[in-house]
């Protein structure tokens, strides 16, 4: 790979918005939303609104886009299986595919279905939230935003040369690292033990400096994730030089899950307890506190499903005795 002119992105949701903000200003690149039917007719009309602007990219369909040179996968973990097709309809024998969804599975996932020569391992930090008014919020002078590098030797491949120079002319920013499965993990780990429990509780992420009870389910979270990335091989010096915060965010601030939760739409939880569980299951190590989290926001889902809506029921019974 010489020059990335052609990307394009599917899923333009909270992490793709961000995305679509960078290549905006990129008159050196052909940039592209992927999407067909209804949802490619919707965007191709109405756009999409990001921190009270409309921007308007191009929509193509996988087919249209195949050949695109660097892909960027910003999916719901739950979406990626069902659009494992899209993904190789967009691919060709030379395109680079970087996924930013959360977890740290979904490069596993991808590879299975293009192989893992095409895969660029990345995540992305940027604290992004919808508001009816203005569509995705975000701050671009506070977002980390995206982190990328090769999972093996050599780390200063021609792909991050190349990545590097696109990156370079768009608004986006970016860092390559040489030891990126251990940001994923470091990523994976904030999410774990800061996006989980307060989704639990319903406050907002200023819970873990005022509650020592908040704090204690994070920090029994936080054991059961380093065990896990143990033994899974990920470097453990490297990973606790790795800084422990996210992007800056108020006291108020509610995470994806929470967010989900509030919307009453079903989370990520089995990308990230799920995943906990799964792990530590093959691998011998007990987690209990990924189990509890886990069912909990479990049963949060069935709740907003309306499994537990009781008040009809119970004022029929009362007033029958």
């Amino acid at each position: 790979m010489e020059k990335i002119k052609k990307v394009a992105l599917l899923g333009a949701g909270a992490v793709g918005s961000y995305v679509i903000y960078g290549f905006s200003d990129c008159p050196d690149v052909e940039f592209s939303i992927l999407a067909e039917g209804a949802r490619a007719e919707r965007l191709k009309k109405q756009g999409c609104q990001i921190n009270g602007e409309i921007y308007h990219p191009e929509v193509l369909s996988p087919a249209e886009a195949k050949g695109v040179d660097l892909l960027i996968v910003a999916l719901k973990y739950g979406a990626l299986r069902a659009a494992l097709p899209d993904i190789q309809a967009a691919v060709d024998a030379h395109t680079t595919v970087m996924s930013l969804m959360n977890g740290v599975d979904s490069e596993d996932i991808i590879a299975s279905a293009i192989g893992e020569e095409h895969m660029i391992y990345s995540l992305i930090k940027v604290a992004s939230a919808y508001q009816e008014a203005r569509g995705y919020c975000f701050d671009p002078a506070i977002t980390i935003g995206i982190i990328y590098g090769e999972a093996k030797e050599p780390r200063e491949s021609v792909r991050i040369h190349a990545l590097q120079e696109v990156f370079g002319k768009t608004r986006l920013n970016t860092r390559a690292t040489d030891c990126i499965r251990e940001e994923i993990w470091n990523k994976f780990r904030l999410n774990v033990c800061n996006n989980l429990p307060q989704a639990i509780l319903g406050a907002g992420v200023g819970c873990y400096r005022d509650s020592v009870h908040m704090k204690a389910i994070s920090d029994g979270l936080r054991h059961e994730v380093e065990q896990i990335a143990a033994a899974k091989g990920v470097d453990k010096e490297k990973l606790a030089s790795l800084t422990s915060t996210g992007c800056a965010v108020p006291p108020s601030a509610r995470y994806s899950t929470l967010q989900d939760l509030d919307a009453g739409r079903h989370t990520e939880i089995d990308m990230f307890a799920g995943a906990l569980m799964r792990m530590g299951e093959e691998y011998g190590i007990p987690t209990p506190y990924s189990t509890y989290t886990y069912h909990m926001i479990k049963a949060l889902e069935e709740k907003h499903d309306g499994l537990f809506d009781y008040e009809g029921v119970t004022k029929k019974n009362c007033a029958a005795r």
